[in-house]
Protein backbone atom coordinates (compact mmCIF):
# COMPACT_ATOMS: atom_id res chain seq x y z
CA UNK A 1 0.00 0.00 0.00
CA UNK A 2 1.13 3.66 -0.71
CA UNK A 3 -0.34 6.74 1.52
CA UNK A 4 -1.15 9.37 0.25
CA UNK A 5 0.77 10.97 3.18
CA UNK A 6 3.23 9.93 6.25
CA UNK A 7 3.47 11.98 9.41
CA UNK A 8 7.11 11.51 10.81
CA UNK A 9 6.33 12.65 14.57
CA UNK A 10 3.23 13.15 16.95
CA UNK A 11 3.37 15.71 18.31
CA UNK A 12 0.69 18.63 17.88
CA UNK A 13 1.58 19.73 15.00
CA UNK A 14 1.80 15.62 13.59
CA UNK A 15 -1.59 15.04 15.25
CA UNK A 16 -3.38 17.69 14.09
CA UNK A 17 -2.13 17.46 9.69
CA UNK A 18 -3.08 13.65 10.93
CA UNK A 19 -6.60 14.99 11.84
CA UNK A 20 -6.65 17.31 8.43
CA UNK A 21 -6.38 14.83 6.11
CA UNK A 22 -8.61 11.96 8.03
CA UNK A 23 -11.30 14.63 7.47
CA UNK A 24 -10.18 15.22 3.89
CA UNK A 25 -10.45 10.56 3.81
CA UNK A 26 -6.55 11.20 2.80
CA UNK A 27 -4.42 7.67 4.13
CA UNK A 28 -2.14 8.33 6.44
CA UNK A 29 0.23 6.43 8.61
CA UNK A 30 1.37 8.52 11.60
CA UNK A 31 4.64 7.72 13.30
CA UNK A 32 5.22 8.60 16.53
CA UNK A 33 7.66 7.19 19.22
CA UNK A 34 6.61 8.98 22.24
CA UNK A 35 9.60 10.77 23.23
CA UNK A 36 8.76 14.65 22.43
CA UNK A 37 10.66 16.85 24.78
CA UNK A 38 8.16 18.69 26.79
CA UNK A 39 7.16 15.17 28.35
CA UNK A 40 9.47 16.13 31.13
CA UNK A 41 6.53 18.98 32.46
CA UNK A 42 4.01 18.16 34.55
CA UNK A 43 1.77 21.24 32.48
CA UNK A 44 1.41 22.40 29.15
CA UNK A 45 0.34 25.93 28.82
CA UNK A 46 -1.04 28.78 26.44
CA UNK A 47 -3.40 26.33 24.43
CA UNK A 48 -6.91 27.48 24.40
CA UNK A 49 -9.26 25.69 25.93
CA UNK A 50 -6.78 23.17 27.48
CA UNK A 51 -4.60 25.64 29.65
CA UNK A 52 -2.82 23.29 32.69
CA UNK A 53 -3.39 19.74 30.81
CA UNK A 54 -0.28 17.27 31.50
CA UNK A 55 1.46 17.14 28.30
CA UNK A 56 0.54 12.87 27.97
CA UNK A 57 -3.21 13.83 28.41
CA UNK A 58 -3.13 16.08 25.51
CA UNK A 59 -1.55 13.23 23.36
CA UNK A 60 -4.01 10.66 25.00
CA UNK A 61 -6.93 13.21 23.89
CA UNK A 62 -5.73 13.56 19.90
CA UNK A 63 -4.69 9.95 19.32
CA UNK A 64 -8.16 8.83 20.75
CA UNK A 65 -9.82 11.74 19.02
CA UNK A 66 -7.77 10.06 15.12
CA UNK A 67 -8.86 6.67 16.07
CA UNK A 68 -12.59 7.53 14.52
CA UNK A 69 -10.77 8.52 11.21
CA UNK A 70 -10.06 4.89 9.65
CA UNK A 71 -8.29 6.19 7.15
CA UNK A 72 -5.28 7.30 9.60
CA UNK A 73 -2.90 4.64 11.05
CA UNK A 74 -1.02 5.64 13.94
CA UNK A 75 2.28 3.20 14.34
CA UNK A 76 4.35 3.40 17.93
CA UNK A 77 7.77 3.17 16.12
CA UNK A 78 10.86 5.58 15.55
CA UNK A 79 11.67 6.13 11.70
CA UNK A 80 15.06 5.66 11.38
CA UNK A 81 15.28 6.12 7.72
CA UNK A 82 13.92 8.04 4.54
CA UNK A 83 14.15 7.35 0.86
CA UNK A 84 13.07 9.00 -2.39
CA UNK A 85 11.97 5.79 -4.29
CA UNK A 86 12.31 7.09 -8.02
CA UNK A 87 10.06 10.15 -8.52
CA UNK A 88 6.88 8.12 -6.97
CA UNK A 89 7.08 8.31 -3.58
CA UNK A 90 9.20 7.58 -0.34
CA UNK A 91 9.90 4.67 2.00
CA UNK A 92 10.45 4.55 5.64
CA UNK A 93 11.54 2.24 7.33
CA UNK A 94 10.96 1.70 11.44
CA UNK A 95 13.46 0.54 14.41
CA UNK A 96 11.49 -2.79 14.19
CA UNK A 97 12.12 -3.50 10.42
CA UNK A 98 8.93 -2.49 9.04
CA UNK A 99 8.73 -0.22 5.93
CA UNK A 100 6.40 1.87 3.96
CA UNK A 101 5.23 4.12 1.37
CA UNK A 102 3.83 7.45 0.87
CA UNK A 103 3.06 10.18 -2.01
CA UNK A 104 3.58 13.29 0.43
CA UNK A 105 6.22 13.19 3.29
CA UNK A 106 5.53 15.64 6.46
CA UNK A 107 8.17 16.02 9.02
CA UNK A 108 7.00 16.60 12.28
CA UNK A 109 9.95 15.62 14.59
CA UNK A 110 10.52 19.06 16.44
CA UNK A 111 13.32 19.54 18.81
CA UNK A 112 15.87 18.18 21.17
CA UNK A 113 17.58 20.51 24.32
CA UNK A 114 21.12 20.66 25.10
CA UNK A 115 21.02 21.75 28.53
CA UNK A 116 23.34 24.27 29.94
CA UNK A 117 26.56 22.59 31.88
CA UNK A 118 25.22 22.21 34.95
CA UNK A 119 25.51 19.49 37.17
CA UNK A 120 22.09 17.06 37.91
CA UNK A 121 20.22 20.01 36.32
CA UNK A 122 17.58 17.51 34.38
CA UNK A 123 16.45 16.48 37.98
CA UNK A 124 15.04 19.75 37.79
CA UNK A 125 14.16 20.67 34.01
CA UNK A 126 10.31 20.74 34.08
CA UNK A 127 9.51 20.25 37.19
CA UNK A 128 11.12 23.72 38.89
CA UNK A 129 13.64 24.90 35.94
CA UNK A 130 11.92 25.88 33.01
CA UNK A 131 12.84 27.25 29.33
CA UNK A 132 9.66 29.24 28.14
CA UNK A 133 8.49 32.26 30.65
CA UNK A 134 5.08 32.22 28.14
CA UNK A 135 4.43 28.77 29.42
CA UNK A 136 5.44 28.69 32.99
CA UNK A 137 6.25 32.42 33.98
CA UNK A 138 2.37 32.78 35.33
CA UNK A 139 2.69 30.16 37.79
CA UNK A 140 6.20 31.22 39.33
CA UNK A 141 4.93 34.82 39.04
CA UNK A 142 6.51 37.42 41.85
CA UNK A 143 8.86 34.83 43.37
CA UNK A 144 12.20 34.59 43.77
CA UNK A 145 13.85 33.83 40.58
CA UNK A 146 17.22 32.42 39.23
CA UNK A 147 18.08 32.70 35.37
CA UNK A 148 20.56 30.30 34.25
CA UNK A 149 22.08 31.57 31.49
CA UNK A 150 24.53 31.40 29.05
CA UNK A 151 23.35 33.31 26.18
CA UNK A 152 21.16 35.81 25.05
CA UNK A 153 21.55 36.82 29.08
CA UNK A 154 20.18 40.35 28.79
CA UNK A 155 17.02 39.20 26.40
CA UNK A 156 15.73 36.52 28.44
CA UNK A 157 16.24 38.27 31.76
CA UNK A 158 13.96 41.38 30.73
CA UNK A 159 11.66 39.11 29.46
CA UNK A 160 11.50 37.08 32.91
CA UNK A 161 11.59 40.86 34.57
CA UNK A 162 7.88 40.84 33.72
CA UNK A 163 7.17 38.28 36.17
CA UNK A 164 9.16 38.62 39.16
CA UNK A 165 11.62 41.57 39.86
CA UNK A 166 13.29 39.46 42.02
CA UNK A 167 15.63 37.91 39.93
CA UNK A 168 19.14 36.56 39.89
CA UNK A 169 21.26 35.94 36.76
CA UNK A 170 23.58 33.09 37.14
CA UNK A 171 25.84 32.93 34.21
CA UNK A 172 28.02 29.51 35.32
CA UNK A 173 31.38 31.06 34.68
CA UNK A 174 30.55 31.96 31.12
CA UNK A 175 30.11 35.70 31.08
CA UNK A 176 28.13 36.94 27.75
CA UNK A 177 26.98 40.23 29.59
CA UNK A 178 27.89 43.22 27.89
CA UNK A 179 29.22 47.10 29.97
CA UNK A 180 26.06 48.57 29.01
CA UNK A 181 23.69 45.84 29.71
CA UNK A 182 25.28 45.11 33.09
CA UNK A 183 23.98 49.22 33.52
CA UNK A 184 21.05 48.31 32.93
CA UNK A 185 20.58 45.29 34.71
CA UNK A 186 21.88 47.15 37.86
CA UNK A 187 19.42 49.94 37.55
CA UNK A 188 16.62 46.87 37.55
CA UNK A 189 18.57 46.12 40.68
CA UNK A 190 19.15 42.35 38.84
CA UNK A 191 22.05 40.57 41.14
CA UNK A 192 24.41 38.82 38.38
CA UNK A 193 26.09 36.02 39.85
CA UNK A 194 29.32 34.35 37.34
CA UNK A 195 30.95 32.15 39.62
CA UNK A 196 30.53 28.76 38.09
CA UNK A 197 27.72 26.81 39.16
CA UNK A 198 28.90 23.14 41.83
CA UNK A 199 25.60 22.01 42.34
CA UNK A 200 21.33 22.42 42.00
CA UNK A 201 20.51 21.49 45.31
CA UNK A 202 16.21 20.31 46.25
CA UNK A 203 14.21 17.31 46.25
CA UNK A 204 11.97 15.64 43.94
CA UNK A 205 12.27 18.08 41.10
CA UNK A 206 11.94 21.40 43.37
CA UNK A 207 14.81 23.22 43.39
CA UNK A 208 15.82 25.23 47.06
CA UNK A 209 19.00 26.25 46.74
CA UNK A 210 22.19 26.87 43.80
CA UNK A 211 25.12 26.27 45.65
CA UNK A 212 28.36 28.09 43.36
CA UNK A 213 32.38 26.37 43.36
CA UNK A 214 33.24 29.36 45.97
CA UNK A 215 30.96 27.41 48.65
CA UNK A 216 28.61 30.31 48.43
CA UNK A 217 25.07 29.93 47.65
CA UNK A 218 21.72 30.93 47.38
CA UNK A 219 18.34 30.34 47.91
CA UNK A 220 15.55 30.15 44.95
CA UNK A 221 12.61 27.65 44.59
CA UNK A 222 12.40 28.44 40.50
CA UNK A 223 14.21 29.73 37.70
CA UNK A 224 14.77 29.38 33.84
CA UNK A 225 17.45 28.21 31.97
CA UNK A 226 18.32 29.18 27.98
CA UNK A 227 18.58 25.58 26.42
CA UNK A 228 20.19 25.20 22.87
CA UNK A 229 17.79 24.29 20.42
CA UNK A 230 18.04 22.04 17.95
CA UNK A 231 15.88 19.45 15.17
CA UNK A 232 15.45 15.91 17.00
CA UNK A 233 16.68 14.76 13.90
CA UNK A 234 18.19 15.86 10.06
CA UNK A 235 15.64 13.99 8.05
CA UNK A 236 14.95 17.66 6.25
CA UNK A 237 18.71 17.94 5.65
CA UNK A 238 19.44 14.31 4.87
CA UNK A 239 16.88 14.75 2.22
CA UNK A 240 18.46 18.24 0.67
CA UNK A 241 15.21 20.80 2.18
CA UNK A 242 16.48 24.01 2.36
CA UNK A 243 17.28 25.35 5.99
CA UNK A 244 17.42 28.89 7.48
CA UNK A 245 20.10 29.86 10.30
CA UNK A 246 18.92 28.32 13.12
CA UNK A 247 18.66 24.65 11.18
CA UNK A 248 14.81 24.16 10.56
CA UNK A 249 13.66 23.52 7.70
CA UNK A 250 12.05 26.55 5.54
CA UNK A 251 8.68 26.35 4.18
CA UNK A 252 5.81 28.00 2.76
CA UNK A 253 2.70 29.32 4.41
CA UNK A 254 0.93 26.09 3.59
CA UNK A 255 4.56 23.96 5.05
CA UNK A 256 5.50 22.74 1.62
CA UNK A 257 9.47 23.33 1.56
CA UNK A 258 11.63 23.32 -1.18
CA UNK A 259 11.51 19.71 -2.31
CA UNK A 260 8.59 18.51 -4.00
CA UNK A 261 6.41 16.21 -1.89
CA UNK A 262 7.72 17.32 1.52
CA UNK A 263 6.48 19.37 4.08
CA UNK A 264 7.21 20.32 7.27
CA UNK A 265 5.35 21.76 10.61
CA UNK A 266 5.86 22.70 14.25
CA UNK A 267 9.15 23.12 15.51
CA UNK A 268 11.21 21.44 13.06
CA UNK A 269 10.06 24.25 10.63
CA UNK A 270 10.51 27.50 12.61
CA UNK A 271 12.61 26.28 15.68
CA UNK A 272 11.29 29.58 17.80
CA UNK A 273 8.47 30.34 19.10
CA UNK A 274 8.68 26.86 19.97
CA UNK A 275 4.91 26.59 21.42
CA UNK A 276 2.21 23.82 21.38
CA UNK A 277 -0.47 25.70 19.75
CA UNK A 278 1.44 27.79 17.34
CA UNK A 279 2.93 24.32 16.10
CA UNK A 280 -0.84 22.53 16.13
CA UNK A 281 -1.79 25.73 13.63
CA UNK A 282 1.40 24.76 11.34
CA UNK A 283 -0.27 21.07 11.46
CA UNK A 284 -3.73 21.84 10.36
CA UNK A 285 -2.12 24.30 7.59
CA UNK A 286 0.15 21.66 6.64
CA UNK A 287 -2.85 19.18 6.43
CA UNK A 288 -4.75 22.02 4.00
CA UNK A 289 -1.61 22.28 1.71
CA UNK A 290 -1.15 18.22 1.30
CA UNK A 291 -4.53 17.80 0.62
CA UNK A 292 -4.66 20.58 -1.54
CA UNK A 293 -1.52 19.51 -3.44
CA UNK A 294 -3.12 15.97 -3.59
CA UNK A 295 -6.04 17.44 -5.22
CA UNK A 296 -4.64 19.47 -7.54
CA UNK A 297 -2.58 16.89 -8.92
CA UNK A 298 -5.40 13.74 -9.35
CA UNK A 299 -7.70 16.26 -11.74
CA UNK A 300 -4.44 17.35 -13.45
CA UNK A 301 -3.00 13.97 -13.95
CA UNK A 302 -6.28 12.96 -15.26
CA UNK A 303 -7.09 13.07 -19.35
CA UNK A 304 -9.91 14.28 -21.10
Amino acid sequence: MIYDCAIVGGGPAGLNAALVLGRSRRNVVLFDENDGRNLVTREAHGFLTRDGIRPEELKALASDELEKYESVRQVRQRVKAIKRIADTDYELTTDDGQTFHAIKLLLATGLKEELPDVPNIHEFYGKSLYSCPYCDGWEVRDRPLALIADKSVFKVAKKLYNWSQDLVICTNGEGGISKEERARLDEKEIRIIETPIQSLEGTDGQLEQIRFTDGSSIERHYGFITPYMKPAVNFGEELGCETNAHGGIVTDKYRRTSVWNIYAAGDASHIVPSQLIIAAGEGSAAGLGIDGDLTNEYFDSQKP
